[in-house]
């Protein structure tokens, strides 16, 4: 196999068989599990924004609060604490969150240390090269003046005090393993276990995993969530719908000597490579973030990529630190210092890709639900407005005695969310053109806020794409521990909170051709994926995965592998992304 040889992903598919170990198809007895009225798996923005306003309806609802039992809503995240692996640029549009909490404003939310300032000001540049820029005014998508800079990871914890006041039960440090079905049903979840070594024995500390059921589920994974994964298998979800498609962000918060005064997002080609040969398409952003109870000024930048790329040294994480070399980019940085770094993988199908988001005794809500529009790069607001109308199906549903949530599917299809999301649904299509060839429909369907082109434009699966060792990685900076970094150095700064000794978590074939290894190499922001530097440059080698330092970023399940569900507690511990 020679440099230039090309290896599909899909071809080296991860070994393990996702129904028979993702979905446990009896329950315990009785004695032996925990019963809840509405389980959510998953503390994000989506989940407990459909927690809080579920205790909201049943707060004026005694008798449905009644039937629900002494654990009405329950929210089981497997991070250390809500927010703990959420991740977004993040510009909101400020309505669901005003209206799911009315009595707060702005100045509230920045008090409680989530939101650092209303878009006044903005830019968008094309850049040529490294040296040059080019402002042009800012294409209807990326219009921002009036929403709001947030951390979806600060967002994540205030929701979960404001849950827990209101009456939920937050289970912390809990990932949520299988989806109970039985009777074609989802009757709940099952806990994983916790305290097993590497090889799976238990250890000292070893505890069981738990049945936890439920009058209703909700799944709130985020993007490749490995239950809602299971489920749009288990109940065909996807049937008629394109294939979901990923995009992977990488983005790192400073504290700046000089305030940023706009919000500025940058277009291509640099610091990509041109070309429909290396399939990448791309842009970065570069936030002002005001911290309002200290003071201080910092600046949320990153970089996102479609993972739909060809050349396989292609590396979100290695392009943002390029991107910091333009001295656009380093008039604002110069001085500053690093403070916070992450990385995840965001749903890119949009319209044509979102899964059917109901099922017998469950919902999905948020990025799992394919909730983002990457036209515009938003999806909190999709995700707080999803969680909500979930919360208002399902209470009212359980209000009626009756078991189906088929409300929620109509609302959402019906709502803002499901508006803006039809108008742009071929607008990221001709990018799998190339950037240069796919611009101009891009416009026009901008232009025409949907109507052109017509038609569904088709989606291929990011694993269907031919990777070939290509020179993307020639371009790349070294890292000088001050302004550019190594990816390593970047995971301790995550907070990452695996033990050394837990059970990996990550599914990939070991032996592969080199293209797909060096594929997964440069794929991971954190440096999970090793190749031997003396092994040898065509046929076959042996990956080697250091999966403690997974940030669970999801982007490996696009690639030909699957990220499945950690030990609770495990990954990172995000504060200000």
């Amino acid at each position: 196999m020679t440099k230039r040889a090309r290896v599909l992903p899909a071809d080296y598919p991860p070994p393990i068989e996702t129904q028979r170990e993702l979905i446990k198809r009896e329950l315990d007895a009785a004695q032996d599990r925990i019963e809840v009225g509405v389980a959510i798996v998953g503390g994000g923005t989506a989940g407990l924004a459909c927690a809080n306003r579920l205790l909201q309806l049943l707060a004026d609802d005694p008798s449905t609060l009644e039937r629900l039992g002494e654990v009405p809503v329950c929210v089981i995240e497997k991070a250390k604490v809500c927010g703990g692996h959420s991740l977004s640029g993040a510009l909101m549009r400020p309505g669901p969150l005003e209206g799911l909490f009315r009595e707060l404003t702005r100045e509230d939310w920045r008090a409680e240390g989530f939101a650092f300032g209303e878009v006044g000001r903005e830019a968008v540049y094309l850049l040529p090269n490294r040296r040059m820029k080019l402002r042009i005014p800012p294409p209807p998508p990326f219009r921002n003046r009036g929403n709001e800079v947030i951390s979806v990871a600060a967002l994540a914890r205030y929701q979960e005090r404001r849950a827990e006041a209101a009456g939920a039960s937050v289970l912390t440090e809990t990932a949520a393993a299988q989806l109970i079905v039985t009777d074609r049903r989802v009757r709940g979840v099952r806990s994983g276990d916790k305290g097993r070594g590497r090889a799976g024995e238990p250890l000292a500390n070893f505890e069981p995993g738990t049945d936890i059921t439920a009058l209703a589920t909700v799944l709130a994974e985020g993007s490749w969530g490995s239950l809602t994964g299971a489920a749009i298998r288990e109940f065909s979800l996807g049937a008629g719908r394109e294939p979901q498609v990923s995009e992977l962000g990488v983005k790192e918060v400073w504290r700046v000597a000089n305030p940023l005064d706009r919000v500025i997002h940058t277009l291509g080609p640099w610091p990509l490579r041109a070309g429909a040969r290396n399939a990448q398409v791309g842009g970065g952003w570069i936030y002002p973030m005001k911290d309002s109870r200290t003071g201080e000024d910092l600046v949320s930048i990153g970089f996102v990529i479609d993972l739909d790329y060809a050349d396989a040294t292609t590396s979100a994480h290695d392009l943002l630190q390029l991107l910091k070399q333009h001295p656009l980019v380093e008039r604002i940085l110069g001085g500053g210092e690093r403070i916070g770094w992450g990385a995840k993988a965001l749903p890119g199908g949009g319209w044509w890709s979102m899964p059917k988001p109901v099922m017998p005794g469950a919902v999905i809500v948020g990025d799992g639900a394919g909730l983002l529009d990457t036209v515009s790069l938003k999806g909190v607001h999709h995700a707080i407005r999803s969680g909500v109308l979930a919360a208002q199906a399902i209470h009212g549903a359980l209000a009626r005695g009756e078991s189906t949530f088929n409300a929620y599917e109509t609302t959402l299809e019906d709502s803002q969310t499901g508006r803006e999301l039809h108008r742009v649904r071929n607008a990221r299509q001709p990018f799998r053109r190339g950037f240069i060839r796919g611009a101009p429909l891009v416009g026009l369907a901008i232009a025409t806020r949907g109507l052109l082109p017509t038609g569904r434009l088709r989606w291929r699966r990011d694993d269907e794409r031919a990777m070939f060792i290509g020179e993307t990685s020639t371009r790349y900076p070294r890292a000088d521990g001050a302004y550019t970094f190594d990816k390593l150095s970047s995971v301790y700064l995550s907070g990452n909170q695996t033990r050394d000794d837990a059970p990996n978590h990550i599914r990939i074939q070991r032996e592969v051709p080199v293209a797909l290894a060096q594929t997964w190499v440069w794929l991971c922001p954190a440096g999970v994926y090793e190749v031997a530097e003396d092994a040898r440059r065509d046929g076959t080698v042996t990956v080697t995965v250091n999966y403690t330092n997974c940030v669970q970023c999801g982007a490996i399940t696009a690639k030909g592998g699957r990220l499945t569900t950690p030990e609770g507690g495990d990954g990172p511990l995000y504060r200000l992304t």
